[in-house]
């Protein structure tokens, strides 16, 4: 990564990883105990959508393609923009262990830091982010950089207020890594 958003991107992982407690090296025994199931009713229920996403559901993964990595960074952008920190402690929880690794602290903490750092109307702007794939790098089957230049919003990020993103294909879904 590059030297001018290591620090930002540590203390972003860093704060994923404090606040969700969670990455993708969590093993089930480290898992949050999962509620019963309720009793069943008569009220009927919403049907699932059948709209294929870059987050798996239950126990199917996330494709590995390019575009599930594309939605996957889109998800973590409007996370950032919304200071949901449990969401971008998730996404890039591999990038925050090694920031926390390296002395940057909890992921919850560095990007509590980072919230503070974004104008309010660069936060607005992230919530709707895109990327432009035709922007994308892919680096190797798995591996797919994220320029700054590929964030498309309403506002403008240089590169060292965003920096860019490497995601890997780890564990069933798409991660921040660098």
């Amino acid at each position: 990564m590059k030297a001018r958003t290591l620090a930002i991107v540590a203390v972003a992982a860093w704060v994923v990883l404090v606040t969700s407690g969670c990455g993708p090296e969590k093993s089930t025994e480290d898992a949050d105990p999962k509620p019963s199931q309720p009793a069943a009713s008569s009220t009927p229920t919403a049907k699932p959508s059948i709209t294929p996403s870059a987050t798996p559901t239950g126990d199917q993964p996330a494709p590995r393609t390019t575009e599930a990595a594309i939605e996957r960074y889109e998800e973590f952008l409007h996370a950032v923009g919304r200071e949901d920190i449990d969401t971008v402690c998730e996404v890039a929880g591999p990038a925050a262990k090694q920031a926390e690794d390296q002395g940057f602290g909890p992921c919850t903490a560095t990007f509590q830091i980072t919230f503070q750092m974004i104008s309010p109307t660069q936060k607005k702007a992230l919530q709707t982010a895109t990327v432009d794939p035709t922007r994308v790098v892919e680096l190797a089957p798995g591996k797919v950089e994220m320029p700054t230049e590929s964030v498309k919003s309403s506002a403008t990020f240089a590169e060292d207020e965003l920096g860019s993103s490497t995601l890997e294909y780890l564990k069933n879904n798409w991660y921040i890594t660098d």
